[in-house]
């Protein structure tokens, strides 16, 4: 084929259909060419005209042409294939809907590589090629490929903007120079934009150097929140990080904002075409923007500085009201417990199957092998004991009324065992729970499985008083008067919770009392 001269490529061969080379081709009435599948899936979209139309000339047949195919051509297209015909460009040099199209391109449209200033045309690689080529293209300014070229031609005079209005702030054709902006004060679009690149230079100076600056800020107050998690209280840690952590959020965003307009600056100093440059530069857009951020870092430790202060009076109030709390007695008469009186329920999800609950969850029965609750990952499994559902912390009283042979009165953490072996999750036989065991004549204090002989009167009506905070644990006999039992001093590490374990015989009882 080269010998003959013949210049040919894919695209005097391709199907106006599928853009790509023929395949099994047919020549139609009218002398256009199409892929056989590619003209018949054509047609028989066609079938209820009962009128077929070639999709080039739009000539239109009746009946349906029968289809033969072009052995001629179809041996052509083969010999081409052979002798190196340039195969069809990929499917991502192709224009798609956010790419900048060829406005050459007959057919499919390529991608455009380069817009012309002067043309205002957008080519792609081959028919930019003219442009290379000839000298008649030499004073062109080829730019990237831009979608507002049209932006460019002046609406009153249809002329290209190369001028630029400084009284009016707008770009002008060199008509409008000499007619409605004939006594404004008017430059080249090009000077105005050198001026205009000097401005955003040092807008980005400006930018780089804030980013610095709120850097050291964020680095500063990493190193401040550094030294609280070294040194400070763990009442002022908690509290004074999640402060400073505040304080970093502004300089951080600001970091961001700034990136983000050093970025568009950057993007617009790249910006070829001066009128594109013009129309998207605005200086007080800019400015403004950084402006409003206040460059002072010690107000950041100004503020850090008055929360560690602050935090530190509060801690004091604190601990100060922990020792009033430690120097107060403990209650003596019934009012003064009355003050600390707690209302209690007990937790069914806690409550052991032999367990009947009563009285809104105040009261507990022991009914052996009744099983009243199904499973729960709270339940006892081995004694019959019950927790409460509310948790107890400060100062604490309540009242449990008994009957039967025994019971347990105790408080508990949370974690206690609640299976496994019978000293993991029995009261007073584990680390985790304090107990009294009260009898007909005698009474036992048990913790960690270590029991303390205790004297006092028989009663029914037991009383129990809770410092959390003090680490104290009383226990009482009430009748017409109050007989302490038994006093705790130890630490509490956790909220606890009361507890009951009935003993013994079948109708036991135990209930939180009302002691207001």
């Amino acid at each position: 084929m080269a010998q003959r001269g013949v210049q040919l490529d894919w695209k005097t061969f391709s199907c106006s259909i599928c853009l790509d080379l023929l395949k099994d081709p047919v020549t139609i009435p009218c002398g256009h060419s199409y892929c056989m599948n590619c003209i018949k899936s054509h047609w028989d979209g066609e079938d209820e005209k009962e009128i077929y139309s070639c999709p080039q000339c739009r000539k239109t047949f009746t009946p349906r042409p029968v289809l033969v195919k072009n052995t001629m051509l179809a041996d052509l297209v083969e010999e081409l294939k052979k002798s190196g015909l340039p195969a069809a460009p990929a499917d991502h040099c192709y224009a798609g809907p956010d790419d900048v199209a060829c406005d050459v391109c007959s057919r499919r449209k390529l991608k455009a590589t380069k817009s012309c200033l002067i043309c205002l045309v957008s080519y792609c690689d081959e028919h930019l090629q003219p442009h290379y080529q000839s000298s008649a293209f030499g004073r062109h300014k080829l730019v990237e490929p831009s979608k507002k070229l049209q932006e460019n031609i002046c609406s009153q005079h249809d002329e290209v903007m190369k001028m630029f209005c400084r009284t009016d702030q707008q770009s002008i054709c060199y008509l409008c120079s000499v007619d409605q902006h004939k006594d404004h004060h008017t430059v080249s679009a090009a000077a105005e934009r050198t001026e205009r690149q000097k401005e955003l230079e040092g807008s980005q100076l400006n930018i780089q150097q804030r980013i610095q600056d709120r850097q050291k800020d964020v680095k500063l107050l990493q190193q401040e929140l550094e030294a609280i998690n070294h040194s400070a209280d763990k009442t002022v840690e908690d509290t004074e990080v999640s402060r400073v952590k505040e304080l970093q959020e502004k300089p951080q965003q600001e970091i961001s904002e700034l990136k983000r307009k050093e970025a568009e600056l950057k993007k617009l100093s790249h910006t070829e075409d001066h009128n594109q440059f013009l129309q998207n530069y605005s200086v007080s857009q800019f400015s403004e923007s950084t402006s409003n951020i206040n460059i002072n870092s010690p107000q950041y430790f100004e503020g850090a500085t008055a929360a560690v202060s602050e935090v530190r009076d509060e801690l004091q109030d604190v601990m100060k009201e922990k020792l009033k709390n430690l120097s107060q007695p403990e209650p003596r008469t019934r009012l003064e417990f009355l003050k600390y009186s707690y209302e209690l329920t007990l937790d069914p999800n806690t409550a052991n199957e032999d367990l009947l609950l009563s009285k809104g969850n105040r009261k507990a029965t022991l009914e052996i092998r009744h099983r009243f609750y199904g499973n729960h990952p709270y339940r006892f499994n081995s004694c019959c004991q019950v927790l409460s559902k509310e948790s107890l912390t400060g100062r604490c009283y309540w009242e449990v009324e008994w009957s039967g042979r025994g019971l347990l009165v105790a408080v508990a953490y949370k974690n206690i065992s609640r299976g496994g072996s019978f000293n993991e999750c029995a009261f007073g036989l584990n680390d985790k729970s304090w107990a009294l065991k009260c009898e007909t004549n005698n009474y036992t204090f048990w913790h960690n499985n270590v029991q303390t002989p205790v004297s006092g009167p028989p009663c029914s009506r037991l009383g129990v008083y809770l410092d959390h905070s003090a680490g104290i644990l009383s226990f009482y006999s009430v009748s017409e008067t109050r007989t302490l039992l038994h006093r705790v001093q130890t630490t509490f590490t956790q909220p606890l919770y009361a507890g009951i374990w009935l003993l013994y015989s079948h109708g036991a009882t135990a209930e939180f009392c009302n002691v207001i």
